[in-house]
């Protein structure tokens, strides 16, 4: 039984680790899209819903905070039906070694965006410069298993992210959410959308296809 037990747990320590070094195929440039266009969205309801942020940081926190997490249903939900055609019996893992990479960054930004709001809510100028810093470094953690080219993303977010804190004095204006992230996530879908047409890509759906 103990040889039995360390069969099993060797087995999955080396599923484990394919799932930590593969590239990952279930982030699709759908997805993605639509999460542009939440941004864009999101840059028009702000002056109709908080047309002043400085006044009501709770406020303005909520609305980017509630489009975040609708795109990342988004992406999570066509992120878990492409694994399991892409990747068959390595799905979960794979998902998951996804998952432990980008959650750390995500977890700090929402606790970076309580404490600020909560105890420093006349510095709610910095949270666009803030959270995209924090999404860049999310980009980066999952780059290493993502298509060649979305670290141009994780660059682009770090780009933007710095540019608006220098510009953060006189508030947040919707563009300072809604232009980065609708380039930037376009972006990340176009990569996607190329990786997804390469060769081997193609060979590999056929063959999952054909189990």
């Amino acid at each position: 039984m103990d040889q039995l037990d360390q069969a099993l747990s060797e087995i999955a320590a080396i599923r484990g680790q394919m799932a930590r070094t593969a590239e990952f195929r279930g982030y699709g440039p759908a997805a993605l899209g639509a999460t542009a266009a939440l941004a864009a969205g999101g840059a028009l309801v702000q002056p109709l819903w908080v047309p002043h942020p400085l006044q009501a940081p709770g406020a303005y926190a909520l609305l980017w905070a509630g489009l975040g997490a609708v795109a990342a249903a988004l992406i999570a939900a066509e992120a878990v039906a492409r694994a399991r055609r892409l990747h068959g019996g390595l799905a979960d893992e794979m998902i998951r070694a996804a998952l432990e990479q980008f959650l750390p960054a995500a977890i700090a930004g929402l606790l970076l965006t309580v404490v600020l709001v909560r105890f420093a809510p006349q510095a709610a100028g910095l949270l666009p410069g803030l959270w995209q810093i924090v999404f860049s470094l999310g980009v980066f953690a999952t780059s290493r298993i993502l298509p060649r080219g979305i670290a141009a993303v994780g660059g682009w977010y770090l780009a933007t992210g710095l540019a608006c804190l220098a510009a953060s004095a006189a508030g947040p204006p919707p563009w300072m959410m809604g232009a980065p992230f609708v380039v930037g996530q376009t972006l990340a879908a176009v990569i996607l959308w190329r990786a997804s047409r390469a060769p081997h890509s193609a060979a590999v759906e056929e063959a999952t296809d054909g189990e």
